[in-house]
């Protein structure tokens, strides 16, 4: 069994940046993704504020190489662009060349695609096969294809916001279980009708710029992305000399089975995650340097994961903030994209600013980081909670345990 999982390779697409430079450049300078909506005709869209990726789908398409005409959702061609990166940073001429998986989160699929023919379906069986065709695995198995994989083990994850994290957390078990040599792990969540109205329904979405922690907090922003890592197991690394960014250390899933959409009270769920992920790392809670929070800004989520905080961290709570003021809450990515930007943080020493926080909140004194900190990072704790109560943590550290 291996000991570190090494991540060689990252790709980010979000509302901030097209690529990882452009996205870490963001957080360090301010630069947010929020706006009206634009690319959703929509008619909500005069009542919130979303993080929009600026390309269009014939952009994407261009830039992939793809024919104008020819059909594939916006979630598979996001993931296309930031696997691209991903690997191109790996370094991998030959995806082929070892054991090699995909493990790819997603909460929205083709749905993009699919509502376009709502009225249709309900009037006639003509689009039956290009809705069947559409689903969540469906973009996986296109990234697979485009990523040319073949005979591999490919799969999604579909936890809501936890997809992505549980995606790295498959990988890596199943790299240090010797199952994979390298996978590419992460997740990919379009904007579309969909998701806006099903959001609009439980009436957690802010008609301004969310505010993460504050005490009046209106809601959540809903974000588009797509990120991904190359994990790749010590026998590869040292085979092909490769560069690591940093590793997955720790991982931990749970469920505190209180409610279909939101959290329990007291972040139960959320402690026996950060618990799990603790353990299999082999740390304390005193050696995590950052925190990069969940924090969607929605009353129940912020409130939930800060008594979670204090249940683990007791009066040493690390520095924490939430990226999600940046490029919204990017669902089934936001574990991936956020993954990115940890290890960003290890990378660069630098803990990224909570956005438009200005009052505490009165139910404890928690205050996040609303500055960009220079601090010397060795672990950083990542928290994804998804609906249904899937609670998921990672650990990114610079060594190995």
């Amino acid at each position: 069994m291996c000991k570190g999982v090494a991540i060689t390779g990252m790709g980010a697409i979000s509302a901030i940046g097209n690529n990882v430079q452009e996205n870490y450049d963001a957080l360090v300078s301010g630069k947010i993704g929020i706006s009206r909506i634009s690319k959703v005709d929509t008619v909500h869209k005069n009542d919130i504020m979303v993080g929009e990726i600026e390309m269009t789908n014939d952009q994407l398409k261009q830039e992939l190489g793809i024919a104008k005409e020819t059909a594939v959702s916006r979630t598979a061609l996001l993931a296309m662009l930031a696997a691209d990166e991903a690997l191109k940073q790996a370094g991998i001429n030959d995806i082929n060349d070892c054991e090699t998986g995909l493990i790819s989160g997603t909460t929205v699929g083709g749905m993009d695609q699919s509502e376009k023919y709502y009225f249709e379906y309900l009037e006639s069986d003509e689009h039956w096969g290009h809705i069947n065709g559409l689903h969540a695995g469906d973009s996986t198995q296109k990234l697979a294809d485009h990523l040319g994989l073949t005979e591999s083990f490919v799969s999604t994850i579909s936890t809501a916001c936890s997809s992505a994290a549980n995606a790295i957390m498959l990988g890596a078990r199943m790299i240090k279980s010797g199952q994979l040599d390298r996978v590419v792990v992460g997740g990919t969540d379009s904007l579309c009708k969909f998701t806006i109205n099903g959001f609009k329904t439980l009436m957690i979405l802010s008609d301004t710029y969310n505010t993460p922690f504050d005490d009046e907090r209106k809601g959540l922003n809903l974000g588009e992305a797509a990120a991904y890592l190359v994990l790749e197991s010590d026998e590869i690394v040292k085979r092909d000399n490769k560069k690591v960014l940093g590793y997955v250390t720790g991982y931990g899933n749970a469920n505190d089975a209180f409610h279909q959409t939101a959290s329990s009270e007291n972040g139960d769920g959320a402690v026996l995650a950060m618990e799990k992920a603790l353990k299999v790392s082999g740390l304390n809670p005193s050696d995590i340097d950052y925190v990069n929070a969940h924090g969607t800004a929605t009353p129940n989520n912020d409130l939930s994961e800060g008594r979670a905080l204090l249940r683990m961290f007791g009066d040493q709570v690390p520095e924490f903030s939430s990226t999600k003021a940046f490029t919204g809450h990017t669902l089934a990515v936001a574990g991936g994209i956020e993954a990115v930007y940890s290890v960003l943080a290890l990378q660069n020493n630098v803990i990224y600013p909570n956005l438009n926080f200005k009052t505490p909140m009165k139910e404890f004194n928690l205050l996040p980081q609303t500055t960009v900190k220079q601090k010397e990072l060795r672990h950083v704790l990542s928290n994804s909670f998804g609906f249904g109560g899937n609670c998921s943590t990672l650990i990114f550290s610079k060594e190995a345990q």
